[in-house]
């Protein structure tokens, strides 16, 4: 009835699916923030309101460097065949145990809503959820977004990068109209354009994020250099060579250094 490390949640069946593809990674040595765990039956004993699992998670928290980001790890999520993206909940800049341990409660029934349930049953899974959860250390990024290892429209052999200002939830969420980059698996850039990027998410000191605006010769401004795009391709390949397979990858930069945030398989490309 304890968290874990995140390195050492290999087990998808105990922590569920991103907690697996994240503990892979740090083995890795992929850059992933590192973190702790909950396993599935940790989540429920939480969720029922156990006092040994909460005076457990009280503890490990007294070794954690807050703020940290509160991610779902379901049971076949970030899987080959399903990515539930989008379908359950991520909360960000979470400080404190109190804070903690509601977002866990949080997360848990995000997992146990009807549009989850309603996508388990298109999926083919099983109707009852089983949702572990990750608590992993939370980068406060310049710029962020998501990478396509091969371009999800068409189906091409390229690179896809959606990219905007700070965290990457304003690219996911369409909150702007993000950088789009496309470029060959060799690196060489193919296009970069702009897009129009005024709101960005700044941590809040209690916790929590707040939108505010962009400054404006950065507003159309590319958030990313050809030296990132270089950096992003290279870990490109390094999932594809630890993982296999077409990537989704939620990644950041902050203080020049790039962070794997998330990975899961891609589950639909598009084009003939």
């Amino acid at each position: 009835m304890i968290p874990v490390p995140l390195r050492d949640a290999v087990s998808e069946e105990l922590y569920g699916g991103k907690a697996a593809q994240l503990a892979v990674a740090l083995q890795a040595g992929l850059p992933a923030p590192d973190g702790v765990a909950l396993s599935t039956d940790v989540v429920e004993a939480l969720h029922s309101g156990s006092a040994e699992a909460i005076a457990n998670l009280e503890l490990a928290f007294e070794q954690i460097n807050w703020p940290v980001a509160v991610r779902s790890s379901g049971i076949g999520e970030d899987g080959e065949g399903s990515s539930f993206a989008g379908q359950h909940d991520t909360l960000l800049n979470v400080v404190g145990a109190q804070q903690a341990l509601a977002a866990v409660r949080q997360v848990r029934d995000s997992g146990h809503t009807e549009a989850a349930r309603s996508y388990r049953e298109r999926m083919n899974l099983p109707l009852d959820p089983k949702i572990g959860v990750v608590i992993q250390r939370l980068v406060n990024p310049d710029s962020a977004g998501v990478l396509f290892t091969r371009n999800p429209i068409n189906g091409d052999d390229e690179r896809v990068v959606e990219a905007a200002w700070g965290f990457g939830e304003v690219v996911v969420s369409g909150l702007v109209t993000p950088d789009h980059y496309r470029f060959e698996r060799s690196g060489r850039l193919l296009e970069a354009t702009p897009g129009y990027k005024d709101i960005y998410l700044t941590m809040l000191p209690d916790g929590g994020l707040e939108e505010e605006m962009v400054e404006l010769d950065k507003v159309e401004g590319r958030c990313l250099g050809d030296d990132q795009l270089v950096q992003l391709n290279e870990l490109a390949m390094l999932c594809e060579e630890i993982y296999g397979g077409e990537q989704d990858i939620e990644w950041a930069f902050a203080d020049s250094t790039l962070y794997l945030l998330q990975r899961r398989a891609v589950t639909a490309i598009g084009g003939g």
